[in-house]
C-alpha cells in the first residue's frame, strides 16, 4: 500500500491528477473507474484545469462510474450522470459514447446491473479505479455486510449513506433507497486503486479500513489485499491512524504510477 498524507485537499487534487495524468500518458486508452460525491470534486476541477491548458485529455479513455441511484434518470440534477456531465465530462469534452454509468431507470434493474458488469468486462476491466470512502466504510455503494467477492447489483442504501447524501437533493425530495453499484469483487479486479479521503469525519473510517481487520462490515478494508493501491488523504482524515501507519506514509513526489 502506498499511503500519502498531505496538508489539504488542494494538494490532494494535484497529486491525484498527477497519478491519473501519468496513467493516461502510459496508456491513453485506459479504462478509468470514476467516483462521485464531494471527495473527488477538487480532483475533477484540477483535471479540467489541466485539460484547458492542454496538459490532460480523456480523448481516448473509456470511463465507468461506480454507481447510480435507482429511479433517477440522467437529467435529474442529483443523478450521478448529471454530476459527471457538470464536473468532468462536459468541461473535458468527453465523447458520451466513451462514458458509462448504470441506467438508474432501467425497467429491469438487476438485469441492467449484469449488463453493466458485462460491458465493463468486454473492454478488459478497469485500469485505474478512483474510490472514496463512506462514513460507514463503504466503497461504491457497497454497504457494510456486502460480500467481498460481490459483482454489480442492486443494493439497498443504509440510513447513514442516505443521510449523508440528502444534501444533494431538494428539501422536498428524499435520497433514493436503492442504487446500482459495481461490486467489491469487480473493484478489486482493477489493476490499480486510488482511494481518496478528506476531513476529520472520515478519520475513523480510514483507520478502520487501513488498520482494522479485513471484513465485510468495513467494505473499504478489502483494499489492504490489493497489490497496487494508493491511499491519498489529507491531514484531518489521517488523525485516527496509528503512529506506525503514519510513519509509513511516503513523500508525495516519490509516488510513481508505473
Amino acid at each position: 500500500m502506498d499511503l500519502i498524507i498531505v496538508r489539504n485537499t488542494e494538494r490532494m487534487a494535484r497529486i491525484g491528477a498527477d497519478l491519473i495524468q501519468r496513467q493516461l500518458a502510459t496508456k491513453p486508452d485506459s479504462v478509468l473507474g470514476l467516483a462521485t460525491g464531494a471527495t473527488p470534486l477538487n480532483l475533477y476541477r484540477e483535471m479540467v484545469a489541466r485539460h484547458r491548458r492542454g496538459r490532460l485529455t480523456l480523448e481516448r479513455a473509456i470511463t465507468f462510474n461506480l454507481d447510480e441511484y435507482l429511479g433517477l434518470g440522467p437529467e435529474h440534477p442529483a443523478s450521478y450522470a448529471s454530476y459527471m456531465r457538470r464536473h468532468l465530462f462536459g468541461p473535458m469534452g468527453l465523447d458520451p459514447a466513451r462514458a458509462h454509468l448504470p441506467n438508474g431507470t432501467a425497467a429491469a434493474p438487476e438485469a441492467e446491473a449484469k449488463c453493466y458488469e458485462a460491458r465493463l468486462q468486454a473492454v478488459g476491466g478497469i485500469d485505474l479505479q478512483l474510490l472514496g470512502i463512506g462514513l460507514n466504510g463503504h466503497i461504491g455503494f457497497n454497504e457494510p455486510g456486502s460480500a467481498l467477492d460481490s459483482r454489480a447489483r442492486v443494493v439497498c442504501l443504509s440510513a447513514t449513506t442516505r443521510a449523508a447524501n440528502q444534501r444533494y437533493f431538494p428539501l422536498d425530495e428524499s435520497t433514493p433507497t436503492h442504487a446500482i453499484t459495481l461490486g467489491i469483487g469487480t473493484i478489486m479486479e482493477a489493476r490499480r486503486l486510488l482511494l481518496l479521503a478528506s476531513g476529520s469525519a472520515k478519520a475513523a473510517a480510514v483507520s478502520d479500513a487501513l488498520e482494522g481487520p479485513i471484513t465485510p462490515e468495513v467494505p473499504a478494508s478489502v483494499v489492504q489485499r490489493h497489490p497496487r493501491v494508493t491511499v491519498l488523504i489529507d491531514a484531518e482524515a489521517a488523525t485516527a491512524l496509528s503512529p506506525i501507519m503514519r510513519r509509513q506514509a511516503r513523500e508525495p513526489d516519490a509516488i510513481a504510477v508505473s
